[in-house]
Order: C-alpha cells, then structure tokens, then sequence
C-alpha cells in the first residue's frame, strides 16, 4: 500500500510539472507573437508617417532656399536702374561719316565705323538699359531740297523690306531726306544683326525730324543755308509697351 501511495504521489508531482511546462510553452508563443505583432504594427506605421515626415523636410528646405535667396538679392547690386534715361548717340555728318548733299547712301568708312564703334555701344545700352526698340532719326538743316519729285510714297516700303535699295528713292523734302537716311542706317544694322548674330532681340525704326529740332533739343528757326553742325543721325533707345486708347 505504501508503494502505490508512493507511485501515486509520484505520478501526481510528474503530472504538475508537466501541465507548468505545456503553460510555459504557450506563454512563450504568445509573447512571441505578440513581438511579431509589434513589430509588424510599427514598421505598417511608420511607412505610413514617411510621406508627411518627407512632405515635412521638404518645405523646411524650400524655405531654407527662400531665404538664402532674398539674402543674397540683397548683395547683389545693380549697374544701373532701368529708369534712368539712357544716353543719346549721335553720327555727326561730317568728314569720312558725311553723306553726299541730297543722298542717303552710307560710305563705306561709316560702315566700318557702325560695325565697329556703334554696334557694340548700341549692345551695351540695351543690356544695361534693359531696352528693346533702337529708334534712329534723320536730321538735316535748314537747306531747300530742290525742286526733285519725292517717290517714297511709291517705293518706300521696298526699300525697309529690302527689295529696293536705298539709292532708288528721291528726296522731295528734307522730311524725306531725313527719313531715308535714318533708314540707310536701319539696313546696316539688320544685315549686321542677321549675318553676325549681333544686336540680338532688337527691333529697329527709322524717323525723320527733317530741319526740326537743333542739336540742343529746340526747335529751330528759320535758317536756309548750310549748316554742317545741324546735319546728323541720332540714336534713341526705348521699351516698346502696350498701345493705349485714350477716350
């Protein structure tokens, strides 16, 4: 009888730590899971979290660059403000620059000196100027122009197109002198601007003030006799704007 109490004591000692072990081994699996689950959950969040977080670092960046930009506008100093009034360039028309009485044909020295002397002057104010549009105006003095019938209204636009040399036209009035000189000049600079690459994004008009205005700006009176001092070709620099109507 004692043995079997014994044999039953045993057997109930060996069935304790049997049931602790197969507890102990569940609870591992289930803390292991739940590392599992943990883990998965927080990597599922934080890709969720990338894009704002990216969003985030994104914008404090942007700004960063925003305000290196300001700060170094501020050191940088201009050559000149484009509101300033941009000088005026004048051909005088004397010695090797001086057309011949009546005609607006441009002698080959004055050539070379458009190419060599005006063109980069003309680059040069543009840039700093920030301009556009190059007007350049014909002035004569107070000469009579003969008695020789004007053909500009005839042939005029042949001319500015280059279908028509400039020779062709006739000056009726020193008003039609003036013009066509001023647009010998406009030739000049075109074929230098589309053969050379010169003058870029420019855009040229020809004018006329005839006997109208002296050097200083006035108008002039009336003087009929040769005046050298008068005679001249002006280049102006503008901005083209927006036409208005004014009601």
């Amino acid at each position: 009888m004692a043995r079997r109490s014994r044999y039953t004591e045993y057997n109930e000692d060996l069935n304790v730590w049997q049931a602790f072990t197969d507890l102990m081994s569940n609870a591992f699996m289930i803390l292991v899971l739940f590392l599992f689950l943990t883990i998965i959950i927080s990597q599922i969040t934080k890709d969720k979290n990338k894009p704002a977080q990216n969003s985030v670092t994104l914008a404090v960046k942007v700004k960063q660059l925003e305000d290196q930009v300001k700060y170094l506008k501020t050191k940088i100093k201009p050559e000149k403000q484009s509101t300033d009034t941009p000088p005026i360039i004048v051909i005088k028309d004397q010695g090797d620059y001086r057309f011949a009485s009546g005609s607006a044909e441009i002698p080959a020295k004055m050539s070379i000196y458009i190419l060599n002397q005006i063109v980069p002057e003309i680059e040069k104010r543009t840039k700093q100027y920030g301009i556009n549009v190059v007007e350049i105006i014909g002035h004569t003095d107070g000469q009579a122009n003969g008695k020789v019938i004007s053909n500009l209204d005839v042939n005029l636009e042949n001319v500015a197109s280059g279908n028509l040399k400039v020779g062709k036209l006739q000056a009726g009035s020193n008003a039609d002198l003036g013009l066509m000189r001023a647009l010998s000049v406009v030739t000049v600079l075109g074929e230098i601007q589309k053969k050379q690459g010169k003058l870029s994004g420019l855009s040229f008009r020809a004018y006329s003030a005839a006997q109208l205005i002296l050097p200083n700006g006035q108008f002039a009176g009336i003087a009929r006799k040769e005046d050298v001092t008068r005679r001249r070709i002006e280049i102006r620099f503008t901005r083209l704007g927006e036409v208005q109507e004014v009601r």
